[in-house]
């Protein structure tokens, strides 16, 4: 008998470290080249969220080379970067751009040179394996805009097939909507792993709103978190584009490989120079080049290469090639951290994350607080005046169920040990999330060097319609700890109650705006420097077909192409951008299969 229950014993640990070492091992490593070739037929400059996409689709044919060229390195290198809870570890590494902004006139009042952290991701994947993981589309009102401003074939009509192309929906509610799919390349998983997580969607109800899908018919309400998560780890475009592309000889991935200029000769792209191992080289693209740099370095980049405002060019000493308003219409949404108290452990610390029951669960089986970003619901807000029961939200809730107590945003000392929590505190985080932006900014270039990081400017706040929508956020946020589920878990507001901005009576219309201009910082998601729009309009950079205007062979494919940035976070929507140039480029039409009739 007692053999017995050993041997059942023995049987269940070598099936756990089986099922363990498994589900790592499925995790592909991209095996980068190291002997390039002179020319290919497409050069896809920076390998995140959107030029992993296009190069792992455009390589799909065989007929045809692509060289993809990333400034940083592997995602093969680092477990943290597939581990959903890590994210905040990666920043100010070698795996991030550690970008800054210059220094704010109206906001982050409570930071360090007044200035903005800007996180960008540096590696294979890029801000794919740098951000939160949320899964979010923004609003089809968001895609209608866009074509109604001339961007032909960018309707929520035109761009849903592509949403639906790359994703995997694992949530079981979700499958047979008609919004989402099953069998696309990014996983999407749910949060709600503590118990804090259905203390979050009863209290929204009680606020008046309903439970939704906010990726679905109706954006606002409340909703569990969709993650780009599969089996507990990070569904990268990395992971899941590149990871699938391996053993083709016709893709070739080159890594820490800095490029320079794009080489242009009679209004056409030739070909590209890069720095890689000290040494400057040359390669020719035969067919097009593709700029997938995010919405900062794709118009560092274009400048640098001559093509960008004239007399920005000119001051600097940069042959203009194209007089575009590259760097231009520079758009972002900004959050902010409330914080909350609670008298009921039911949320995510420390201790529990260190825990040998936590660590064991996720190495085994994927799961527990480690297999998400700390996020376990979110919610989004029509806080202006609209009929439309399917409006676009300018506020968004995500819920992190975390009591911070960690600098990481360059708080200014005392903010920093007046604003955050205590060690081993019980608390949770409210991040409102402003998400229809007025104010707009621009990049410039600091000099013709490219080792110099561009001067950004976003200029947060200085229109007053942003500073009225986070005033009308906090109202909603009060409304939120006032329901019987926030009060019954113990949920205090008095920890807002901040000494920088104490001149104030606490949660007037003056304080709070005051708070939003102390501690209001970027969300990660700039967007529009190289704005897209008809051949015609004057403050776009690209036409709808992504053609930068006026020069052939070049295309820019990412966050920066947007004519205003979506209401949500912007992953999702780049690797929609991706999916959908592919297409373009290779003269397809790939997702006839995923129409729908809405």
């Amino acid at each position: 008998m007692e053999s017995t229950k050993n041997l059942s014993f023995l049987v269940v640990v070598i099936s756990l470290v089986y099922f363990y070492m498994f589900r790592w091992s499925s995790m592909p490593s991209v095996v980068t080249t190291t002997e390039l070739h002179d020319n290919y037929d497409y050069i896809v400059v920076g390998a995140g969220s959107a030029g992993s996409v296009v190069a792992s689709r455009l390589s799909e044919d065989p007929d045809v080379t692509v060289l993809l060229l990333e400034a940083g390195g592997d995602y093969t290198v680092n477990d943290s970067y597939h581990i959903p809870l890590h994210f905040f570890e990666l920043q100010k590494t070698n795996a991030d751009w550690e970008y800054y902004t210059v220094p704010q006139k109206e906001s982050h009042l409570g930071m360090l040179e007044n200035r903005s952290y800007w996180p960008r991701g540096k590696l294979l994947g890029g801000s794919s394996i740098f951000n939160s993981m949320q899964y979010t589309r923004g609003s089809k009102h968001d895609y209608d805009e866009w074509a109604d401003l001339g961007c032909k074939g960018w309707s929520y009509k035109d761009v849903l097939p592509y949403f639906l192309k790359s994703e995997d929906m694992r949530i079981d509610s979700l499958k047979n909507s008609k919004y989402h799919n099953v069998g696309g390349y990014i996983g999407v998983s749910t949060g709600g792993v503590t118990p804090i997580a259905d203390v979050y969607l009863k209290a929204g109800e009680e606020m008046g709103y309903k439970l939704t899908d906010y990726n679905g018919e109706i954006q606002e309400g409340w909703s569990p978190m969709q993650l780009t998560i599969r089996n507990g780890v990070r569904s990268s475009t990395s992971l899941e584009y590149l990871g699938r592309a391996i053993g083709r000889q016709n893709l070739h991935v080159a890594i820490d490989a800095l490029v320079s200029k794009i080489d242009i000769k009679g209004k056409e792209a030739k070909g590209i120079y890069f720095i890689k191992n000290g040494r400057k080289q040359y390669i020719k693209a035969n067919k097009e080049i593709i700029i997938s740099g995010g919405a900062v370095n794709s118009p560092q980049l274009l400048m640098l290469s001559g093509i960008g405002p004239k007399k920005h060019l000119e001051e600097l000493n940069i042959n203009v090639v194209a007089d575009l308003p590259v760097g231009d219409n520079l758009q972002d949404h900004l959050l902010l951290h409330t914080y909350a108290s609670m008298t009921e452990d039911i949320g995510i610390t420390p201790e529990k994350i260190q825990s040998w029951k936590t660590q064991l669960q996720y190495k085994l089986f994927g799961t527990g607080i480690l297999s998400i970003a700390g996020l376990d619901a979110t919610s989004f807000f029509c806080t202006y005046d609209t009929k439309e029961k399917d409006c676009a939200a300018d506020i968004q809730f995500m819920m992190y169920s975390v009591a911070m107590s960690d600098n990481f945003i360059i708080l200014k000392d005392d903010v920093a040990k007046d604003f955050l929590f205590p060690k081993d505190s019980l608390g949770f985080t409210t991040v409102i999330s402003l998400l229809d932006p007025k104010s707009v900014g621009t990049i410039r270039l600091k000099s013709a060097d490219p080792f110099d990081y561009p001067l950004i400017d976003p200029q947060y706040l200085t229109d007053k319609r942003d500073i009225d929508a986070y005033v009308r956020a906090f109202r909603l946020w009060e409304k939120y700890l006032s329901t019987p589920s926030m009060k019954k878990i113990g949920a205090s507001i008095d920890k807002m109650n901040l000494k920088i901005c104490s001149q104030y009576e606490f949660r007037s219309d003056d304080y709070w705006i005051c708070i939003t201009k102390h501690l209001a910082y970027t969300v990660y998601h700039p967007a529009g420097t190289c704005k897209m729009g008809r051949k015609d309009d004057p403050t776009a950079v690209v036409d709808s077909e992504l053609k930068v205007k006026g020069i052939k062979g070049l295309r820019v494919v990412d966050a920066s192409i947007m004519p205003n940035v979506i209401s949500g976070n912007t992953n999702a929507p780049v690797i929609m951008i991706a999916e959908k140039a592919s297409d373009m480029i290779r003269g397809k039409y790939t997702v006839k299969e995923f129409k729908r009739s809405l």
